[in-house]
């Protein structure tokens, strides 16, 4: 690779090249430091990259000195403006990456995407990284209280609802989708993860459901309009539950779909089914118990239900730049730690899926929406908050590409319930509507 090259950026594809070529000098603020670099730079820049695997990635210092992939074949390069960006980065690079990128005081010369797999598959597994086991039970423990929970979903989910409609599908779906094909579009595909979900529970018309965790209430609207059962939905988010209060009044639908602003914990009445998706990654596993004596009050004799959740191969915080700047108090589980929701109510877990390619391709889909509708989000924000989503909707969708991140859809009912299918055929069929029942 040349180093006098200009390679397309991520944001080229909204017809953006924020990146100059090597030659050209970094005016104003970005033009910083500009002195010798001592050998010790060089060998922190190796010595962290080699905790990352050694990448395929070039390093490209304020004075435009490059400390070369050893693989000799870069598929990108990385411009760090400042010495004080170089020490930041090499003191935390989980944390200070996403906020010296936020602040462009590193860049990504070449496809973003490309950068962060490289990165991604070279992660440290458990027991390499001895930050992550320091750091998870400070993580775990974020403050998910009722008062500390409704302060971090206003953080993510309150900062308006025109901004997701500029990137989301139609229905504000603001989860995993299904793609029956490669090719299916994104409502399509959030259209066939709402029926994949109700037919795992096997709704029935007449039956009464109660979902924690609604979002902008389209799942909710759905199972009552398609399947006929009547739906409590719990959700903290001030702007999603009068965004979903609206469009049911709309539809016809508020007499059979009850949007309450509330905590899960303060669920209350008997259901035949409970559901959940994308909820369980806000609840943090000290409270998984709690979540289970929910759900075990709340079911009836013959209750069953589904939790829908981005998880992990093994149990670690995450990292620290999306959990303080996008997600406050996440904190996706392992399966194992799922387990801490139904063991100790005796509830049998009927089926385990993982869709993290799916979820992988609804990020695409995600990502291109936002790439094509940014002058608009920069627009609402400033270029801070423009580049900070970008390397969110990026790092997402290249987690679950490398598998850094799974997704995890578990139904489960009470032990001694015996109304469960004999195959799995019940999953694809479909009645004359087209709808799967």
């Amino acid at each position: 690779m040349s180093h006098e090259q200009t390679e397309p950026s991520a944001e080229s594809i909204s017809g953006r090249n924020e990146y100059k070529p090597a030659g050209v000098a970094w005016s104003g603020e970005r033009r910083r430091a500009t002195g010798v670099v001592f050998p010790l730079e060089r060998f922190l820049v190796a010595k962290m990259l080699h905790a990352f695997g050694d990448p395929p990635i070039d390093v490209v210092l304020w004075n435009r000195q490059t400390i070369p992939s050893r693989s000799g074949n870069a598929v990108a390069r990385v411009l760090i403006r400042d010495r004080g960006a170089l020490f930041r980065l090499v003191a935390d690079p989980e944390l200070n990456f996403g906020e010296l990128y936020s602040a462009e005081r590193i860049e990504v010369r070449g496809n973003l995407l490309n950068f962060l797999e490289a990165v991604y598959k070279g992660w440290p597994l458990p027991g390499q990284n001895r930050i992550d086991s320091l750091l998870a039970p400070i993580n775990d423990a974020r403050r998910n209280s009722l008062s500390g929970s409704r302060r971090n979903i206003h953080h993510h989910y309150d900062i308006g609802n025109d901004f997701y409609k500029l990137w989301l599908d139609e229905r504000m779906l603001y989860t995993c989708a299904y793609f029956p094909t490669r090719d299916s579009s994104l409502e399509e595909a959030q259209l066939a993860k709402m029926d994949h979900v109700c037919r795992k529970m096997r709704l029935q018309p007449g039956e009464k459901v109660v979902e924690a965790g609604c979002g902008w209430g389209s799942l909710a609207m759905h199972m009552a309009k398609h399947y006929g059962v009547t739906v409590s939905a719990y959700n903290i988010s001030s702007e999603q539950i009068a965004y979903a209060r609206e469009r049911s009044k709309a539809e016809g639908l508020d007499s059979q779909v009850e949007f309450i602003e509330d905590d899960y914990r303060n669920v209350r009445g008997e259901y035949d089914a409970f559901v959940s998706v994308g909820m369980l990654e806000h609840v943090g596993t000290s409270h998984y118990r709690e979540l289970g004596g929910i759900i075990d009050r709340s079911l009836k004799d013959n209750g069953r239900g589904l939790i829908h959740s981005i998880g992990l191969n093994y149990p670690r915080p995450m990292d620290p730049w999306t959990e303080r700047h996008i997600f406050p108090g996440a904190c996706p589980p392992s399966l194992a730690q799922m387990m801490q929701i139904f063991e100790p109510f005796d509830f049998s877990v009927l089926d385990v899926e993982n869709l993290r390619l799916h979820y992988a391709k609804t990020l695409e889909h995600w990502l291109q929406r936002y790439e094509a509708n940014v002058d608009r989000v920069m627009d609402m924000f400033d270029p801070r908050f423009v580049r900070a989503w970008r390397l969110y909707l990026a790092g997402s969708m290249t987690s679950f590409k490398t598998g850094l991140m799974q997704l995890f859809q578990v139904s489960f009912a009470r032990a001694d319930n015996n109304q469960i299918p004999w195959t799995r055929d019940y999953l694809y069929e479909t009645n004359r509507s087209g709808i799967a029942r």
